[in-house]
């Protein structure tokens, strides 16, 4: 039987096998919840780098740069890190190339040696369930975290994916466990549930409350970003 497991921080990742598994990216405040409202609006593909300076490079080339450094915008560049940036009709067939603390570094970390490497948020949770439904493969749902620490938001979207898998995948791991039954605790309601984790606190201490809301809606969009050499396209 196919298994899943859940990573819940990046730095985790050298213990995992992923040669024969997808890998779902999770970052829901905010990187994956920015690309799913992207390509739900219109954006054409989105190159995720780990650095700055590689994003700088990509700008300088003529791609639309998304850049965060501790959940700020970076100087410099044309789009923050709020997914209602990514409703502008400006951005429609746009190309973009985009640098986060976590989510972008985790996509990095992982394409190397995955099957495949897919972003989801609340915002597409159905969307992912159902294709990885089909799949073959092992799944590893990867949490972004925080700069190297496990985050209950990732952890909670994790274990919605493990929850809704259940039938047809083998939840063999402690992580995987933990991560289901904190969602299934949590699910009723998600903003009560996260309302003192770190990242709430440090994204309320920003202003951006309607970020948050937003980010931990489900279902909004019929949306699948999957890397495609080094882009995020839509399939």
């Amino acid at each position: 039987m196919k298994n899943i497991d859940v990573c819940l921080t990046p730095d985790l990742l050298h213990l995992h096998k992923l040669n024969n598994s997808i890998v779902v990216v999770t970052d829901i405040f905010r990187a994956t919840s920015c690309m799913v409202t992207g390509f739900a609006y219109g954006v054409r593909s989105i190159i995720p780098v780990a650095t700055v300076e590689e994003c700088k490079d990509l700008q300088n080339r003529g791609y639309v740069a998304a850049a965060e450094r501790n959940a700020q915008k970076v100087d410099g560049f044309d789009l923050d890190n709020s997914p209602f940036s990514y409703m502008d009709e400006r951005l429609i067939g746009a190309k973009i190339a985009m640098t986060t603390t976590n989510g972008t570094l985790s996509i990095s970390k992982a394409k190397s040696e995955a099957v495949k490497v897919m972003v989801g948020a609340f915002l597409n949770l159905s969307a992912v369930v159902n294709h990885l439904k089909n799949q073959p493969y092992d799944v590893l749902v990867l949490c972004a975290g925080w700069k190297g620490k496990p985050n209950l938001e990732d952890t909670l979207f994790a274990g919605a994916v493990v929850s809704a898998l259940k039938d047809e995948y083998f939840v063999a791991e402690d992580s995987a466990i933990l991560a289901m039954r904190t969602y299934e605790q949590a699910k009723g309601n998600l903003s009560a549930y996260l309302s003192n984790s770190s990242h709430i606190r440090r994204l309320q201490g920003l202003g951006i409350h309607k970020d948050i809301n937003y980010c931990l809606q489900n279902d909004l969009y019929d949306v699948l970003p999957v890397l495609r050499g080094n882009e995020l396209v839509n399939v």
